[in-house]
C-alpha cells in the first residue's frame, strides 16, 4: 500500500492520540479515580454511550470517506489521497465531514474503555487539537491543491452547520 508522508504523519498522530490517551489515563485513573475505574455501573453507562458515539462517529467518517474515494481520486495516486475537489453530496453541506467522525473517535473509545481521565480531560483536549489541526492543515492543503476553486467552495460551504448533523452523523 503506497501512502504519502503526510498521510503517514496523520496516522501516526491518530495512534499517538489514542494509545497515548489510554496509557496516560490508566496511570492517572489508578491514582485519582479508582472508585470510577472499578465501578461496574460507571462502565456499563460509559460503554452504552461509547457504543452510540462510535456508531455516530463511524457514520460521519464512512460517509465522507466513501464520497472522497468515489469522486476525489483520479488516476494513480497514493491511497487516502485526493486530487479532485468534491463539492456535492455530503461535501455540499459541510467541509471535511470525514474528520468530524474522527474527532469523536477518541471520546467514543474513552467511553467504551470507561477511563475517567480519558473521558473528561484527554479526549476533549484531543478533539480540540484535532479540530485545530484540521482547520490549519487540511484547509491549507485544500487551498494549495485546488486554489481559487477551493476558496469559492469554502465561501459557500461552512465547516459544520447544524442543518447537516442528521445527514452526517446518522446512517
Amino acid at each position: 500500500m503506497k501512502l504519502s508522508s503526510q498521510t503517514i504523519v496523520r496516522i501516526f498522530l491518530w495512534l499517538l492520540f489514542l494509545f497515548g490517551g489510554i496509557i496516560v489515563s490508566i496511570y492517572f485513573d489508578t491514582l485519582y479515580f479508582r472508585d470510577l475505574l472499578f465501578s461496574p455501573l460507571f462502565h456499563l453507562i460509559t460503554l452504552l454511550f461509547g457504543l452510540a458515539l462510535l456508531k455516530i462517529s463511524s457514520c460521519a467518517a464512512s460517509k465522507g470517506g466513501k464520497e472522497l474515494k468515489q469522486k476525489g481520486r483520479q488516476g494513480n495516486i497514493p491511497r487516502l489521497e485526493t486530487n479532485r475537489l468534491v463539492t456535492d453530496g455530503i461535501y455540499g453541506c459541510t467541509r471535511h465531514p470525514m474528520l468530524f467522525g474522527l474527532i469523536l473517535l477518541p471520546l467514543a473509545i474513552a467511553l467504551i474503555l470507561g477511563l475517567p481521565t480519558f473521558i473528561f480531560f484527554i479526549a476533549p483536549t484531543e478533539a480540540i487539537l484535532i479540530f485545530l489541526l484540521m482547520i490549519i492543515f487540511d484547509e491549507m492543503d485544500a487551498k494549495r491543491k485546488f486554489g481559487q476553486k477551493y476558496e469559492g467552495y469554502r465561501q459557500k460551504v461552512p465547516i459544520l452547520p447544524k442543518k447537516c448533523w442528521r445527514e452526517l452523523f446518522f446512517c
